[in-house]
């Protein structure tokens, strides 16, 4: 089943923004906003999880990877498992060896090194959306 977003076609697109950290969240939400996106922004991958509307119009996600409860290679699995193909973005503090595996194999497209780099970001969420087309969903 293929998911449309209900939206007009002027509307933005819409990112989904996982982090625990409030301060960085909100930062990282104000940037990706004043690009011109849509962000729809969680504390944590169990809040996303429940918003299904939310995952129906997304293109991009970008999760922290360690937050409690669900860390964003589980995020990014159970997106996936519930039919979710959109690209996703890794933000870590921890880019270890086996985060950058684990991410790739959970399907992200890129894992980015915290503190970020604002513009490289924005580039990198900039090629995602370019990269995906209008942005529905395919379930």
């Amino acid at each position: 089943m293929t998911a449309s977003p209900t939206s007009d076609v002027s509307s933005p697109p819409r990112l989904l923004l996982v982090e625990d950290d409030a301060a960085v969240r909100r930062a990282l939400q104000l940037l990706l906003r004043a690009r011109g996106y849509d962000v729809r922004a969680y504390a944590a991958g169990s809040a996303l999880l429940a918003d299904l509307d939310a995952q129906r119009q997304a293109v991009v996600l970008i999760a922290d990877m360690k937050m409690p409860e669900v860390d964003g290679v589980m995020l990014l699995r159970a997106l996936r498992s519930g039919g979710w193909q959109g690209p996703a973005l890794l933000i870590t503090g921890f880019p270890t060896p086996q985060v950058r595996a684990d991410a790739m194999a959970a399907g992200y497209a890129r894992v980015l090194e915290k503190p970020l780099i604002e513009h490289a970001l924005a580039d990198a969420v900039d090629r995602l959306v370019a990269a995906g087309g209008d942005g529905a969903t395919t379930y």
